[in-house]
């Protein structure tokens, strides 16, 4: 009797341990604070497919973009101290007026609330380039640019490849496009600092494409909106070697 006792025991001892260990595995998912459970609170269905709060803030940041990288290239084009300077800035008008209407085709059918201005991050910089001069407006135009496209390259290749929304992937691809081809040309000014894009990148700075946009009523933004009526002479990059041709097939709906 002793002997069955001590068995039931150990039994008893062993099933309650089992299901001890058992009870956080099984559960896991479903508990607050997991990745499934962060990515299924934030995400609604769409006709398109699901749309997550990480697909909703990209689609918020590339109109953020163009609200003010769009007034950069018009400044750029207006003041024009070099051919290169002119190039880029001939790009970014004509890459983020397309991909400005794009944005906002996607956002109005997913149902995304948009800015209709830059944030104060993105408005001191248009004022730090429109009081730049000479040299240093050259320097100032490059780098702001180019930092800016290149953190956002990040996010644009996070959200290409984890989406489940269709037009997201499509605005992304778009995106991808347009942020390379400006990349390459802002590159070309000759006046991009890559030692200090690399420091920022290891020190670990804060994205240039800004935060999210502030509450309340932001101040006047400088220069032209992204729904101005633009007239340029612009066109996509030619299909040569090194250079990214932004002529796009229109979205599909």
């Amino acid at each position: 009797m002793r002997r069955i006792n001590g068995t039931a025991l150990i039994i008893g001892a062993l099933t309650a341990t089992l299901a001890a260990l058992a009870f956080p595995v099984w559960s896991y998912a479903d508990r607050s604070g997991t990745a499934q459970a962060n990515l299924a609170a934030g995400t609604v269905s769409t006709h398109w497919g699901p749309l997550t709060a990480t697909d909703r803030d990209f689609i918020v940041r590339v109109r953020l973009a163009g609200l003010w990288e769009l007034p950069a290239g018009q400044q750029a084009m207006e003041r024009a101290p070099t051919e290169a300077i002119r190039t880029a800035g001939d790009h970014l008008v004509v890459g983020h007026t397309d991909l400005d209407k794009r944005v906002r085709e996607v956002a109005g059918q997913l149902g995304v609330a948009l800015p209709s201005q830059p944030n104060a991050q993105q408005q001191g910089w248009l004022r730090q380039l429109t009081d730049a001069t000479g040299v240093q407006y050259q320097k100032d135009f490059a780098n702001l640019l180019r930092i800016a496209h290149g953190k956002v390259f990040a996010l644009i290749a996070q959200v290409r490849d984890t989406t489940r929304n269709t037009l997201v992937r499509q605005l992304a691809t778009d995106a991808n496009q347009t942020v390379l081809d400006h990349i390459t040309v802002l590159e070309n000014t000759g006046m991009v600092d890559f030692d200090a894009i690399a420091n920022g990148a290891a020190t670990g700075t804060a994205s240039p494409t800004g935060p999210p946009p502030p509450s309340g009523v932001a101040p006047p933004v400088p220069g032209v909106t992204a729904d101005a009526d633009i007239s340029t002479t612009s066109r996509p990059s030619a299909t040569v070697p090194g250079v990214v041709n932004t002529d796009r097939a229109e979205p599909q709906n």
